[in-house]
């Protein structure tokens, strides 16, 4: 892989980049990609896992957003990115919590964000560092989160309004975006994990992850287009989970956030293209991708 290779990924909290493509980052970076990473909120709302630090959450200090820049600084530097921003700068927008809570509500909630000005600060991002390939998430954000469906919009309407000339002159040259992923989870893989943790018996301190079929971010295995294999970062990635150590629990392969959900911390991380021609199969299975720059120039 060449240095010419760039990567942008749109998410909505410090955290949501490590469980998605902790490993999909890292193995980029060691190939020589640039890997940018955009995070949408500081997440003030997350429930904080660690009981003596319990007192940053909203409902006191409110002081978790700052503290988890230092989570996300950790993280990054585990998996070698760089260059990681907040959308519109640090603070920009908050944390949304989840659909009708107070926090929802208020007028900083990235969910009720202006999406003009929104976009406008991912569009000068896109045009700045010009990737071949933007990853976040579906049009349900992978679960429903309110901050994770307006990441996905964010991001979808800067790609083409990047593309188009007279949008935004000042915010830099139009650019096209070749390839735009979607993150996912096969539902064959979360069933392999579900096996993997009830075999752990009661060893587990996680909740079993229950039937796949009810967990909203389990795809079907044909809507899936890519496999990309971070095995050999593997070590990265648990490092930059156990980094963000306010939001998630991690117990050798498995991991668990504040839901105590148990799941597989994957080495293999897995996509849905959804904008741009996709290229030919690789060494994944069913005929996937294993490279989201496959196809491309270079």
């Amino acid at each position: 892989m060449t240095a010419d290779r760039r990567l942008l990924l749109v998410h909505a909290h410090p955290d949501d980049e490590t469980i998605n493509n902790g490993a999909t980052m890292a193995r980029y970076v060691a190939e020589g990609a640039r890997v940018t990473l955009l995070t949408c909120t500081l997440g003030e709302e997350g429930e904080v896992l660690v009981p003596e630090l319990e007192l940053l959450g909203p409902e006191h200090a409110d002081q978790l957003g700052g503290y988890r820049i230092g989570e996300l600084r950790a993280a990054m530097d585990a998996l070698g990115v760089t260059d990681w921003r907040f959308l519109g700068g640090p603070g920009r927008y908050r944390d949304s919590g989840m659909m009708g809570t107070p926090a929802n509500t208020r007028g900083r909630a990235f969910w009720n964000a202006g999406l003009d000005e929104a976009v406008a600060h991912a569009v000068a991002v896109v045009r700045e560092v010009r990737p071949q390939v933007v990853v976040t998430y579906d049009e349900n954000g992978g679960y429903g989160h309110p901050d994770h469906i307006q990441a996905h919009r964010v991001a979808m309407a800067a790609v083409e309004a990047a593309a188009d000339p007279g949008h935004r002159p000042d915010l830099g040259e139009a650019w096209d975006v070749a390839k735009v992923y979607w993150c996912c989870v096969p539902r064959s893989v979360l069933q392999r994990g579900a096996e993997a943790m009830a075999a752990l018996g009661e060893d587990s301190p996680f909740d079993r992850l229950g039937d796949v079929d009810d967990i909203p971010f389990a795809v079907p295995d044909e809507q899936v287009t890519a496999a990309v294999d971070g095995r050999a970062h593997a070590g990265a990635k648990e490092a930059a989970m156990r980094a963000h150590a306010t939001q998630i629990t991690v117990d050798g392969p498995f991991f668990a956030l504040s839901n105590n959900l148990g799941q597989e911390v994957l080495g293999v991380e897995y996509y849905r293209l959804v904008r741009g021609q996709r290229g030919p199969a690789g060494d994944a299975p069913n005929g996937w991708e294993d490279d989201l720059f496959a196809g491309l120039p270079g």
